[in-house]
């Protein structure tokens, strides 16, 4: 019964996203700010339970990104839409995401997962600090908006983590041009 619990909670990060998506179009900032968190712990805990019990799957390595991802790019896109953060940046990080999504997706056809690293787990937290930052300053009526300053730093850390998943998997061989022929 417990090797299903890693996955479940994943699936279940993937179900709080309209939840949390809800109640930030509603301004109801505590709200988001307390689904978010049982979110990130799903997070920390399916990690915890899937490295302690030896539960890591290659499903799991492959959704539970995803739903990070997922959830990330949903309250971004929101709180673009809301005025909070500019429309370029979700466009930068929608570029990064479609990319990376792309490479996993090659990989995986080969049979390689892609496993995150500290650089994208990095990068990921900063999002996240940026996000309950604005939650906090749209609820405490903040005057001075130092989350942009956040999402900046977010933003070129994960700009970074591209270079470095590229980079890394290029030195590996999986992206070398003899590599990457087609089959016909």
């Amino acid at each position: 019964m417990l090797k299903h619990v890693p996955n479940t909670l994943t699936i279940a990060r993937f179900i709080l996203i309209p939840f949390i998506i809800i109640s930030l179009v509603q301004d109801n900032y505590v709200l988001t700010f307390i689904l978010l968190t049982i979110s990130g712990l799903t997070d920390v805990l399916d990690g915890f339970i899937a490295r302690k019990f030896d539960l890591i799957t290659n499903f799991g390595k492959l959704v539970d990104p995803l739903a990070d991802k997922s959830t990330q790019i949903a309250i971004l896109t929101t709180l673009a839409l809301k005025n909070i953060i500019p429309i370029w940046m979700i466009v930068i990080i929608f570029l990064k995401e479609f990319a990376m999504i792309s490479g996993a997706s090659f990989l995986y056809g080969k049979e390689l997962v892609v496993s995150s690293r500290w650089y994208g787990k990095l990068a990921t937290v900063l999002f996240y600090v940026a996000i309950v930052s604005s939650l906090a300053i749209k609820y405490f009526n903040i005057s001075f908006k130092f989350d942009l300053y956040l999402y900046y730093l977010a933003l070129i850390f994960t700009i970074f983590s591209l270079y470095m998943y590229f980079q890394a998997f290029y030195k590996q061989g999986y992206l070398k041009k003899e590599n990457l022929k087609i089959s016909k």
